[in-house]
């Protein structure tokens, strides 16, 4: 008797409505990714320290509430905080092209409103994440972060393309706006998401002391060796971003001579692996099991990213999509592996704090990447800059590599 396909998750009405916003919000998010920095570099004329402290600032939000963060979404219902993080998001944005039609825009408010993008990125992430089981039931979890994924990778496909051309068409400022409307669009889709979603946190059962909750989440994640080496990997990983977001934009505009739609077609370019790595990842994850496909992402990503360095004008500026085309397949298959495995093990109460542990210990290091790249570009120079963060993305997989054992994990 043959086993009945399991069903498409695009049948699920909620599950199309939490992954649709998934998908408009992340291909806004793409756009600012381009028009954020260039609205710095080029409206602005910052210089690399000043677009390395605009990377740092929207990314220090992790470091400063990345860990009680998670406690605090334990204690709530998850889409009220979804929602309200994408209006905050879409009015703080806006506020760019308002202030630069009239003449206003300077660094300052750019900065202020990296700040507020970034606090709310924290807490829409942390509710976002531990809200997918409460819709599609743990046992959907490899394939709901697979569908995750492949939105991610379709908005790096699309987004930075779209982003470059606003950019040149209709200046860096105005380019923002797409980022504003795809979190005004995301708030309304979540707002018709129904799940049976309870509150773990110890508020809803009669009180209790915020930093005990967080300890234990700590504690949990300091518990489980596998996801301690995820977690060196991912600071690594978002280290060279923090690095990566500041450096590129200057690296191929300044120094390179590429205009900013061809930045943007570069970065897009380069997301078609993201694309082919959330196909692959169920089925490598179901045909080697998750430990083996963590293993093997991880070299895979270690070789295809070595060659990133080598990126320059004239030809050899097709290094860079086709090393991050290569090494998206790996990275995102790493991610959907390591995501499904990390919720599959976690108790339903815990989901919150677990997803701000991880966060905290992962993203944290980004405004440090930020600052170190505009101090290195300030210093030594972008390219300099771009090489540093080309060695720091070549080895993040380390950990994982230097633990064998991984490959044991079902």
């Amino acid at each position: 008797m043959t086993e009945a396909a399991p069903r498409s998750l695009w049948r699920v009405r909620h599950f199309r409505r939490y992954a649709g916003a998934d998908a408009i919000s992340k291909l806004g998010s793409e756009v600012s990714l381009v028009a954020l920095p260039l609205t710095a570099a080029l409206t602005l004329h910052a210089s690399p320290f000043e677009v390395g402290l605009l990377t740092a600032a929207e990314m220090v939000a992790f470091l400063l509430v990345g860990l009680p963060a998670g406690a605090w979404v334990d204690r709530m219902r998850r889409r009220p905080v979804l929602v309200a993080a994408d209006a905050v998001r879409a009015l703080a944005l806006l506020s760019v092209p308002g202030a630069a039609v009239l003449g206003m825009l300077g660094l300052p408010q750019m900065y202020a409103v990296a700040l507020v993008n970034g606090l709310c990125t924290v807490f829409f992430d942390v509710a976002h994440q531990s809200y997918l089981p409460s819709i599609v039931g743990r046992e959907e979890l490899a394939r709901g972060h697979g569908t995750l994924a492949a939105n991610q990778s379709l908005a790096q496909l699309a987004g930075p393309g779209i982003g470059g051309w606003l950019v040149q068409a209709l200046t860096a400022p105005i380019a923002v706006v797409a980022d504003a409307l795809s979190y005004a669009g995301s708030a309304l889709l979540l707002l018709g998401v129904r799940a049976d979603e309870r509150p773990g946190g110890r508020a809803v059962r009669g009180g209790g002391r915020l930093w005990p909750e967080i300890a234990e989440g700590l504690l949990f994640v300091a518990g489980q060796p596998v996801l301690r080496r995820v977690a060196a990997v991912g600071a690594l990983m978002m280290l060279s971003f923090g690095l990566w977001s500041a450096t590129v934009p200057l690296y191929l505009v300044r120094e390179v001579g590429a205009s900013p739609g061809t930045y943007g077609m570069l970065l897009s370019a380069g997301a078609v692996g993201g694309v082919a790595g959330a196909w692959l990842a169920p089925r490598v994850a179901a045909s080697l099991g998750t430990g083996r496909a963590m293993y093997a992402a991880a070299w895979a990503a270690t070789v295809c990213t070595a060659p990133l360095a080598l990126t320059a004008a004239g030809p050899r500026l097709l290094i860079l999509p086709v090393a991050l085309a290569a090494s998206g397949v790996a990275t995102t298959v790493f991610s959907v592996a390591q995501g499904a495995y990390r919720q599959s093990i976690c108790p339903p109460h815990l989901l919150g704090r677990l997803s701000a542990t991880m966060r905290f210990l992962m993203w944290g290091p980004m405004p440090l990447g930020g600052l170190l790249a505009g101090t290195l570009g300030q210093l030594a120079g972008v390219r300099v800059a771009f090489w540093a963060a080309c060695g720091v993305y070549t080895l993040a997989h380390l950990p994982v590599l230097l633990a064998p054992r991984i490959r044991e994990v079902a």
